[in-house]
């Protein structure tokens, strides 16, 4: 959870840009026999604990709950709907703006979050500046630069990225026998219609066996340094052109699950 006091957050404010606020979004979703339930969570708060220490942000607690229908076939998957989702990110970016807080990124860690690219779309000329973080090419570059072997379609779901992140953060929480649980699915294009369950016994899609600590780190040490331009957009009182700008996330910047 953030340490941030209310003078913390007065301190920034004297600053010369737009205050900022980071807003992590994660799941309660099964994650296969090795990965706790937390674990889309967990990741989201890595990423923006790593973007907190390198940038002048308000961090926020996360939203632990979301749209996880997908995974409904496994015990303790826990959903609320897309509209309520929506809501409470509505919500929260109304509470900062009505607080002076005037930009807010959204770092999400549940690929599933698709309406989270609405409520950032819908949000163009409304008092916030928001955007969504982050998008596959942050994710791309960061598994480039990590060596992460398994590609961003192969590596869909308590795979190499997300277990390598968690061996980083959290290795406690990674239970023995990822290394055995290997599973690809490629083509998932019927996924929302029949769910998991009918493209993975186990849970896992993806090549966990590959993660590791190092990895992990890189991955957030990659993704914190593509967080500048996000943080330079929001954060700026101008306007800049989208077509030039990268890191604009739309909902084309949803893509871990």
């Amino acid at each position: 959870m953030p340490s941030d006091t209310s003078q913390d957050v007065r301190a920034r404010g004297a600053g010369p840009h737009r205050q900022v606020a980071v807003l992590p979004v994660g799941s309660f979703e099964q994650h296969g026999p090795c990965l706790p339930l937390a674990t889309d969570t967990l990741v989201a708060c890595a990423i923006a604990r790593e973007v907190a220490a390198a940038y002048p942000v308000h961090l926020l607690p996360p939203v632990t709950i979301s749209c996880s229908h997908e995974h409904a076939a496994w015990p303790g998957t826990v959903s609320i709907s897309s509209v309520t989702l929506h809501a409470v990110v509505r919500d929260i970016a109304e509470s900062l703006r009505r607080s002076g807080i005037e930009a807010l990124v959204v770092v999400n860690g549940h690929g599933g979050n698709y309406v989270l690219g609405n409520v950032v779309q819908e949000s163009a000329g409304d008092g916030v500046r928001m955007a969504l973080f982050p998008a596959p090419e942050d994710w791309e570059a960061a598994r480039e630069r990590a060596g992460v072997r398994t590609t961003l379609l192969s590596d869909m779901h308590a795979g190499e990225i997300e277990t390598s992140i968690l061996l980083h953060c959290h290795p406690e929480l990674v239970r023995p026998g990822y290394e055995t649980t290997d599973f690809l699915a490629d083509d998932r294009r019927h996924l929302l219609t029949l769910g998991m369950a009918a493209y993975t016994e186990s849970g896992v899609i993806g090549r966990p066996s590959l993660a590791s600590a190092e990895k992990g780190k890189q991955l957030l040490a990659a993704l914190a340094d593509s967080f500048e331009a996000y943080f330079s957009l929001v954060a700026s009182d101008e306007d800049e052109a989208v077509g030039r700008t990268p890191g604009v996330a739309g909902p084309e910047g949803l893509r871990r699950s």
